[in-house]
């Protein structure tokens, strides 16, 4: 399955772009999207899934265990809520 991802702020400077599609398997989770985000880029991405949100169909997720969509935003932690 092809994933839009578009990243925010801090995980944009992680990933060195705002948006790119990745190639995950069918019936990938948020969890197996936040392993290879840290594979690709490292400390700085480990640091924004950990603290950070994910927006998945237009509602906001943290649980590993949710299935990814179509498209998939990366947020991190912004200051004042």
């Amino acid at each position: 399955m092809i994933v839009a991802v578009r990243y925010f702020a801090a995980a944009a400077d992680a990933a060195q772009c705002e948006e790119e599609q990745l190639v995950l398997e069918d019936g990938a989770t948020l969890g197996s999207l936040k392993a290879l985000l840290v594979e690709r880029y490292g400390d700085l991405m480990r640091r924004v899934v950990e603290s950070g949100s994910f927006l998945l169909n237009g509602v906001v997720r943290k649980d590993d265990a949710v299935p990814v969509g179509e498209r998939v935003d990366v947020l991190p932690p912004f200051a004042g809520g």
